[in-house]
């Protein structure tokens, strides 16, 4: 009489199904791991929480935010920047992994100033079609440090920004706002205006 182990061969259809279980699961490791690599070196979902970039951005937009052309080039006068808070802002208790997300508005060398309001650049007017109003305060003026920039939100005088904090580091920006997701009756591109 001859005995036969289940156990010790399995049946055709369970080699198969265990096959497809580990390529699925092979498949959804790559997946996570090509998630984690984008987010990390090429761009990020971001919302917005706040109305200080309003009316370029309101709150509740949710962006995409783009990486790698500050690894080529230093941020354009007029870009839209996500930044960890400068050590200011974290002594005031926000945490260093709180975005924020604001207009470069000053480069290394310029010098900003604000009055009358309106900004300056080297004593030359900004032209800013772009603002909620325009600033009610005085600053200035002072000359922008080398590898930092000066930003300022769109809502001038509702916004937490370097008029408020100082200068920030270059090596704090994340990446810029590129596209706009969500709502979907904004849908498209964060242009510079």
């Amino acid at each position: 009489m001859e005995y036969k182990d289940q156990n010790l061969k399995d049946s055709p259809a369970k080699l198969s199904a265990w096959r497809q279980t580990k390529e699925n699961l092979l498949i959804l490791a790559i997946a996570l791991v090509l998630a984690l690599l984008i987010r990390t070196f090429i761009a990020e979902p971001r919302f917005i929480p706040s109305d200080s970039m309003i009316p370029t951005l309101q709150l509740g937009d949710r962006l995409v935010v783009e990486k790698i052309s500050y690894r080529f080039h230093p941020p354009e006068t007029g870009d839209i920047v996500v930044f960890e808070p400068p050590t200011q802002l974290q002594i005031q208790g926000y945490a260093k992994d709180q975005a924020f997300i604001k207009r470069v508005i000053g480069q290394s060398g310029q010098t900003i100033s604000v009055a009358n309001g309106k900004v300056y650049i080297n004593n030359k007017p900004l032209t800013e079609d772009y603002i909620a109003e325009s600033p009610d305060y005085r600053w200035g003026p002072k000359q922008v440090p080398e590898n930092q920039v000066f930003v300022m939100g769109d809502n001038r005088n509702n916004s937490n920004d370097s008029h408020i904090w100082g200068f920030l580091p270059r090596e704090n920006i994340i990446g810029r706002a590129w596209f706009r997701f969500w709502p979907f009756d904004r849908v498209g591109f964060v242009t510079k205006k």
